[in-house]
């Protein structure tokens, strides 16, 4: 596949990685005003860094776009020209509607929008992908490209903010859940170093252990919890504190914020 990433910020190259790592590219454009910042793909026999989005337009048949919001209305007029049929338009930009998409590049062209978040470099994003009518057929091609990085769910485009919410900034979520572990674990005495071992491998473990089972968490919660034991103390404790409803005020406000600025 020779594919284009129109912006090659955080997410472009977590993107990036993951493509190359999972050798689905035949060859992959990286666009950035400064390309400076991308000398750690020069590596790749198969990246070519670009400032030139054009160029890149000219000799990829999917793009994927992962600018900021308020820069993609610009670059879609000035590449429109350029597009044809054979393109796939791919876009990872919050909130920037498929509607608002077509009236720029014309209802004829695929479009689909994808949610992916940062763990697309070491291959274990939750994609979650919307198509226009041109793009339904093409939903299995960015599916490969995504389940390269992870897993993809399809879904209506009216739950792509919800679904940010929960995959894109739950990577932060969770990322601070980890830091209160450990924090927790240098309480008790442990190095930071162990600590931080301890608390990531058993949320790695915790998920793993649900993703193979299949089962509800109150199923493996009630594994390792005991009459007067230990784990339902600490637990108790926690949701007296507030942890549950704190988590789900914090994704209902970050819902809010994002049905701000979506277009």
């Amino acid at each position: 596949m020779k594919i284009a990433i129109i912006g090659a910020g955080s997410l472009g190259q977590s993107i990036a990685k993951g493509l190359l790592k999972n050798e689905v590219v035949q060859t992959l454009y990286l666009t950035k005003r400064n390309t400076n910042t991308l000398q750690s793909f020069t590596n790749f026999k198969e990246v070519i860094l670009t400032s030139n989005n054009q160029e890149a337009v000219k000799n990829a048949d999917i793009l994927i776009f992962a600018v900021q919001p308020k820069h993609l209305e610009h670059i879609l007029t000035n590449i429109q020209p350029l597009l044809f049929d054979r393109h796939i338009l791919i876009s990872v930009i919050t909130g920037f509607s498929i509607a608002k998409i077509e009236a720029i590049v014309g209802p004829n062209i695929t479009i689909i929008r994808a949610m992916p978040n940062t763990a697309s470099a070491v291959g274990q994003s939750m994609t979650c992908i919307s198509a226009n009518t041109s793009g339904k057929e093409k939903v299995t091609l960015a599916k490969t490209i995504f389940n390269s990085l992870g897993n993809t769910l399809e879904i209506p485009e009216e739950q792509l903010q919800a679904a940010t919410v929960i995959c894109a900034s739950g990577i932060a979520f969770w990322m601070r859940l980890i830091r209160a572990t450990t924090q927790g674990a240098i309480q008790l005495g442990f190095e930071a170093h162990e600590a931080h071992e301890l608390a990531m491998q058993t949320c790695f473990g915790a998920a793993s252990l649900l993703k193979e089972s299949g089962n509800h968490p109150e199923v493996e919660i009630d594994r390792v919890t005991t009459p007067g034991g230990c784990t339902i103390e600490g637990l108790n404790e926690m949701e007296h504190q507030g942890l549950s409803s704190s988590l789900i005020k914090g994704i209902k406000k970050s819902f809010d914020k994002i049905n701000q600025i979506k277009n």
